[in-house]
């Protein structure tokens, strides 16, 4: 999502008001309910307050109280949430101009029901609770009951589908689009004995890497990737198994894919 935004601001734009990052997941690993990742790292971004910047300001909301329906690229509508997602944070710095930025991801209903089964009896807390003598916390009792994330590949269809939608302006005109990649779960598990979710997280530090020992990427200091070259990076992205797309919408095509429900 960082370069997606870093190649929009250097190549598409003149100016970026707004951003969208959408994150689907459509698989289905046929467990009543699992976590793609770590669960604790998991479960605890969802459950804590989302936050979006809006305006040269933080705004806060109660978990999962924003939702929408987005049509994902290949994959169709579904049910997205507003949350806190830590690549705002450098984005709001690195993307001069910007005025607005929002963190989509989809959770199904079955998700959701046993989420809040598990808040609502104490399965999601982080502080030791005392059992039989033993401090216990109850998330990483959790995590030892869930499946492992690693186990998830081998039965795994569907896809993921991830990508950003960017407003501005480019020659004083009005400019949308959405950039994304899709990555389909049965593939990676052929490829890989992983599923998208992996794929798709682990592909791209594998790219940067590339681009620092041929020398694209340097530099004196800490940089985030928006901060450095996007092209050549985007160039060994689909080399590498993630290619990625440019969609031109009009404001039509914007509002069919994008409506906001609170």
């Amino acid at each position: 999502s960082n370069i997606f935004c870093a190649y929009a601001q250097e190549h598409l734009f003149d100016t970026i008001d707004t951003i969208d990052i959408i994150d689907c997941n459509d698989g289905s690993h046929g467990k009543s309910f699992a976590t793609n990742f770590n669960p604790e790292i998991n479960l605890r971004e969802v459950t804590q307050r989302g936050k979006y910047w809006k305006n040269g300001q933080w705004i806060d909301i109660d978990p999962l109280t924003i939702s929408c329906m987005i049509d994902y690229p290949e994959v169709g509508p579904r049910k997205s949430y507003l949350i806190y997602h830590e690549e705002e944070e450098s984005l709001v710095q690195n993307i001069k101009g910007l005025k607005q930025i929002r963190f989509w991801m989809t959770f199904s209903d079955n998700y959701i029901k046993h989420l809040d089964v598990l808040q609502s009896v104490g399965m999601t807390r982080i502080d030791p609770v005392m059992y039989k003598g033993t401090p216990v916390i109850p998330m990483e009792f959790l995590k030892e009951l869930l499946p492992p994330p690693s186990s998830l590949g081998e039965n795994y269809t569907g896809r993921t589908s991830i990508g950003c939608i960017i407003d501005g302006t480019k020659d004083g005109k009005r400019k949308t689009v959405l950039i994304y990649n899709v990555c389909d779960h049965a593939q990676c598990y052929a490829e890989t004995k992983a599923q998208a979710v992996s794929y798709t997280t682990g592909v791209p530090p594998v790219v940067g890497a590339i681009q620092m020992f041929q020398g694209a990427w340097g530099g004196k200091g800490v940089f985030n990737v928006e901060q450095l070259p996007s092209k050549p990076f985007l160039d060994e992205l689909g080399k590498q198994g993630l290619p990625w797309h440019v969609l031109d919408m009009t404001p039509a095509d914007q509002a069919e894919l994008f409506a906001v429900k609170t």
